[in-house]
């Protein structure tokens, strides 16, 4: 998996390790969400483990992987492996979300459990298949309850012989002090905007679908079209979640910030993507100089309301009107 340039000297580190034979048990990865730590990790275990090519594919026999599950104290990881090769192998830098989706939990609460950590603490009392090290990686420690913390504690405290513990957090704070004492942490730099691109292309494609989406709108609005406005409704509420909902919202919220920044004759603090410049200029000469500040404030509170999971339809429906009004 590609190591991006800004971690490269994360991953020479991590080599030294390798080379010298001190390898510290504990490893943690503070990163931002989709922030690269796992192809990092992977970079490192495939050289840890002479170049296999099974630890790029996810199935090395001497690797385990803890992940947040939406199930109760009987449900573990392995249930799930499949499902996580397949989005880890496609989108090395997935982010929660991606991970909640690909495992089938969506808009569900996910938690490490103690039956997890139990598993674990029984699988690390068996002997390297391979003969070699045994890792574990664990996505977000900071979703272990008390009782799978303070088994994982144990473990960290008292490390299995030749164990290394990898461990990838979004909130370093919120993970159990004492094993966060335990481990040795490394806060990886955000990617750059053109490593972002490069990692996360399917949010190039939500973006080109938000900028669609909003042009429709404000053109039906300008027209002065309610019907033609209304039918936005029915796209909008056709995005696959509330989150992408949410995230239109804000997309239309930071084009109207623009718009208002022409408005008032600002267009260095509007920052014009390259190209949109004519789209933008004509939608700022031809809108009320009240309706961009108008307009974010209701789609501020169409974000709010979608959090409190109201009707879409009702919602979205309402949100068109009033920006017909105030246009």
């Amino acid at each position: 998996m590609r190591v991006f340039d800004t971690h490269k000297e994360v991953a020479a580190a991590l080599s030294g390790m390798i080379s010298s034979g001190k390898i510290p048990h504990a490893m943690m990865f503070h990163e931002d969400d989709g922030g690269g730590a796992f192809p990092l990790i992977v970079n490192f275990l495939t050289e840890l483990y002479g170049g296999s090519g099974r630890v790029e594919k996810l199935i090395h026999p001497d690797i385990r992987f803890i992940l947040p599950l939406a199930g109760g104290d009987k449900e573990v990881t392995e249930t799930y492996m499949d499902r996580f090769r397949a989005l880890a192998t496609a989108s090395p830098c997935f982010t929660e979300q991606q991970l909640g989706d690909a495992l089938g939990f969506e808009k569900k609460q996910t938690m490490i459990h103690a039956g997890e950590a139990r598993m674990l603490l029984e699988k690390l009392s068996l002997a390297a298949v391979e003969g070699g090290y045994r890792s574990v990686v664990i996505y977000l420690p900071e979703k272990m309850n008390q009782t799978a913390a303070n088994v994982l504690l144990k473990m960290v405290e008292e490390p299995p012989a030749g164990t290394v513990f990898l461990l990838i957090t979004h909130k370093r704070e919120n993970v159990l002090q004492t094993i966060a004492s335990r481990c040795l942490t490394m806060r990886l730099l955000p990617l750059t905007p053109e490593e972002h691109v490069e990692a996360h292309p399917e949010e190039n494609a939500a973006l080109e679908a938000e900028k669609e989406i909003f042009a429709d709108l404000m053109d039906a609005l300008l027209r002065r079209d309610l019907s033609a406005g209304l039918d936005s409704v029915e796209v909008i509420c056709a995005l696959s979640s509330r989150e992408k909902q949410k995230s239109f919202c804000i997309f239309a919220t930071s084009a109207l910030r623009r718009i208002f920044f022409l408005q008032q004759g600002l267009p260095s603090l509007a920052g014009i993507p390259p190209g949109e410049e004519e789209w933008y200029g004509n939608a700022s000469s031809r809108c009320r100089k009240q309706f961009p500040r108008m307009a974010m404030a209701h789609f501020d509170r169409a974000v709010r309301l979608l959090e409190r999971n109201v009707s879409q339809r009702l919602l979205f429906t309402d949100l068109i009107d009033k920006l017909y009004l105030s246009v």
